[in-house]
């Protein structure tokens, strides 16, 4: 393949990825609103799209590697810069990348504020069902063997002869 060709070929890549990353940081925001309100039917509604746009960046992701591997470097960073400079010399596709890698830190930032949201809930409800059923409290201390309380039968040890 020709450098020209391979430059247009991984710029719209690039195009597209940025584009699917803005599409899924507005997702993650839309997610992080909905998780204040607990509308379950919207938060399935953007988590299978948040799903679906995780599934075109990982296609992209494929591709980006074979473009890499079909002319002979690696399909990690340095093969990715291998190749630009090979393909891009004057540079003009660098902006993209950044863009691409700017955005996915936002997009991380974002799914990790949601995830610990989401934990902080799961842990409530936990707790909730606990004093409802009447179970109790998990616990990751070590019993009176040497088994998490997890492992060992409901109920407390007071005290061991």
């Amino acid at each position: 393949m020709d450098p020209d060709v391979c430059r247009e070929h991984l710029g719209t890549l690039l195009r597209e990825e940025s584009l699917l990353l803005g599409d899924l940081e507005a997702l993650l925001a839309e997610e992080s609103r909905v998780l204040e309100t607990s509308n379950i039917q919207v938060l399935e509604t953007t988590t299978r799209a948040r799903q679906e746009r995780m599934g075109a960046l990982a296609r992209i992701e494929e591709q980006r590697r074979s473009l890499c591997a079909a002319h002979g470097f690696s399909a990690d960073r340095a093969g990715l810069e291998g190749l630009m400079a090979w393909c891009d010399s004057e540079g003009r596709l660098l902006s993209r990348l950044r863009e691409c890698a700017e955005r996915a830190v936002r997009c991380r930032d974002l799914n990790d504020r949601n995830g610990i949201v989401v934990a902080a809930r799961l842990k409530r409800v936990e707790g909730m069902l606990d004093t409802l059923t009447g179970r109790p409290t998990r616990s990751d201390t070590y019993g009176p063997k040497g088994y998490t309380a997890s492992n060992t039968r409901p109920g407390r040890v007071l005290g061991a002869a």
